[in-house]
This record gives structure tokens, sequence and C-alpha cells, in this order.
């Protein structure tokens, strides 16, 4: 909540007149305190992955070779009815696991410092704390996705998520109630590292769903922006992680490729692509 009564405190306490957005930012948390600023992250959550995986559904149900040449495994068509059970199995998830984790961990938002007060964050500030977000969390991910994938980790939670060895948007985030937890653990140890703003914690957590919505949509379009990422993985990279399955001991980073090359993790991924671009010279 801020500690301001109107307008002009926040503007004397700033030192300057405040911004357009900020002003908006006022208007809209002025009154709210902390606590149920961070549990908005619930709904932006549920929202953006509610809407993100439309697209790819549509495209998906109307068997239109226009798009089908670019699905990743062709061969595997879903229904309306498939979709629909994967997004209620994930909504229980969210009931389940989701929400609580949101609500209880607010104690560490407040112990580590994500401020809600004035001034926000600069374009550039906002920019560079995803950016760290995004390392810590790839590097971080890599390992706990890698200890998953041992055999006690596997067989009795890892493998809900390989349930879809083709996989689709609304199966981003379906998975063992556990591993949401744990894998939950890296997206949050970036801000835990570099705390900052609170709608620079609200976009990392959004951006971070539509990132895994893409990764998980089962189609690779050649023009798509996010190829001219740096080591940018992507929805082939991932999906040939599903299409291994449970014995897939290659492509665990979540984002990136560098650290499944550093490791030599990617062997399998490699020869794939290489056996696939000499077949295409030919």
């Amino acid at each position: 909540m801020l500690p301001y009564q109107t307008l002009e405190e926040a503007e004397v306490s700033v030192g300057r007149q405040l911004t357009f957005a900020e002003e908006l930012w006022f208007k809209y948390s002025a009154s709210k305190s902390d606590d149920i600023l961070y549990c908005h992250n619930i709904l932006f959550l549920f929202i953006f992955y509610t809407l993100m995986p439309l697209p790819y559904v549509i495209m998906e149900l109307m068997h239109s070779n226009k798009f089908d040449k670019f699905k990743i495994q062709p061969k595997k068509q879903n229904s309306f009815s498939d979709f629909l059970d994967c997004y209620k199995k994930v909504f229980f998830t969210f009931v389940l696991a989701v929400g609580p984790l949101q609500i209880f961990s607010y104690p560490i938002i407040q112990m580590i410092g994500i401020r809600t007060s004035l001034p926000l964050p600069s374009g550039t500030e906002i920019f560079l704390q995803l950016l760290v977000y995004f390392l810590v969390e790839d590097y971080s991910n890599y390992w706990l996705h890698r200890l998953l994938h041992q055999k006690w980790g596997y067989e009795n939670i890892h493998r809900v998520h390989h349930e879809y060895t083709a996989p689709i948007g609304f199966a981003a985030p379906y998975a063992h109630w556990a591993e949401i937890i744990i894998l939950g653990f890296a997206s949050f140890l970036g801000p835990l590292i570099v705390p900052g703003h609170m709608v620079t914690f609200w976009l990392w957590m959004i951006v971070r769903q539509m990132e895994a919505v893409e990764t998980h949509s089962g189609y690779d379009f050649p023009w798509s922006p996010l190829k001219l990422i740096p080591f940018y993985g992507g929805a082939e990279f991932h999906d040939y992680h599903h299409f291994v399955g449970g014995k897939s001991q290659s492509n665990f980073a979540s984002v990136f490729t560098y650290c499944d090359y550093i490791y030599g993790t990617n062997k399998g991924y490699r020869y794939k692509k290489e056996t696939r671009k000499v077949r295409a010279e030919q």
C-alpha cells in the first residue's frame, strides 16, 4: 500500500511530476495492500495460460496443411476434448498448488524487498532484470529438471509431465504438484537474488508463462522473431525432449540451449538435426 493520500504527496516524495504510468499505478495500487498486489500473479498466470494456447488449438483443430506443415509431430492430432481435458487438469493444479504457493510465499516477498512504491522502474531496469531472471531460471531449471529425470524423481513426479510425448500449449504447466513447487523455485530464484518492483515481478511471471506455452506449442514457425534471440531453444528444442520420453537425457534447459551444449546433454538432438540436414541436401 502506498504511503501517500494524494498525487501531490506522491510527487513531493518522488521529487518530480509523476509519469502517466506512475499516475495509473498510484490510482490502482494506493488503496491495495502489498499482499493483494502480489496475489495478482495468480490471476495473471491463469489468464495468460488460458489465452496464449488458443491460437495453437485453433490451428490444430482446423486440420489445414497451411498450419500442419509447421507442426513438429504432424502425426499426432488432438481433438477438442483432448485440449479441454488437459485444461481441466491444469486448472485443478492451479487450485491445488499454484494458488497456495503464491499465497504462502508472500512473506518471502516481504523479506527480500520486492517493492510496490514509487517511482516505477525504467524500461532499461526492467529489461536488465528480466534478462537476469531468464538466465538464472534457465540455469537452475536445467539442473532441477535433470534431477527429476533420475529414476526416483521421474517415476514419482516428472512422469506426469511426460504423459504428453507431443507437447501442446495447454500442457506447459501440466505436471505433478510437487514439480510445480520444485521448478517454481527456479522461476522465483532470479527475483530472490535481484529483487525489483512488483510490476517487474508480474511481468516476469507473465513472460515466463508465455514462453513456456510457446515452447510446448508443438509448432515451429521459421519466421518467428524468437529465433533472433541468441541460444533460444524454442518449441523444436523442447519437443525433442518430450518425443524421446522418460529415458530422455537431452535438452533439459527451459529457455536457452547453452547449458545442454556445455554439459553435453544435446547430443541426440544435434545428431537428429544433422541427419535431417544431410537428408534434405541429398
